[in-house]
């Protein structure tokens, strides 16, 4: 069975970094997109950034220029390094592996369970 883990999460005042970090377990032959996500109460979870197997990339305007995502391909982890933190940033961080092939078959949608990030002063 597939799992990730996210790390890394913690409270910070704006203007600091975090860097995140997504752990998978099990045996994982390839991951065709990673992804991190966040959500905050009351709202639906929203895409922060993907990056591809090919090494293409995208980011939510909000976090363009302030984040990069990076992937390790023989270690199957994804990391998410924060600069320049907002309170706005702050929310529980969850990653997602999407169009992996693993062991037991075909996988999309593998979430983490979530870290959380807080941003205040």
């Amino acid at each position: 069975q597939v799992q990730l883990v996210e790390s890394g999460g913690g409270s910070v005042q704006p203007g600091g970094s975090l860097r995140l970090s997504c752990a998978a377990s099990g045996t994982i032959f390839s991951v065709g997109v990673m992804g991190w996500y966040r959500q905050t109460p009351g709202k639906e979870r929203e895409l922060v950034a993907t990056i591809s197997s090919g090494g293409s990339t995208n980011y939510a305007d909000s976090v363009k220029g302030r984040f990069t995502i990076s992937r390790d391909n023989a270690k199957n982890t994804l990391y998410l390094q924060m600069n320049g933190l907002k309170p706005e940033d702050s929310a529980v961080y969850y990653c997602n592996f999407g169009a992996a092939t693993t062991a037991e078959g075909w996988w999309d949608h593998v979430w983490g369970q979530g870290t959380q990030v807080t941003v205040s002063s």
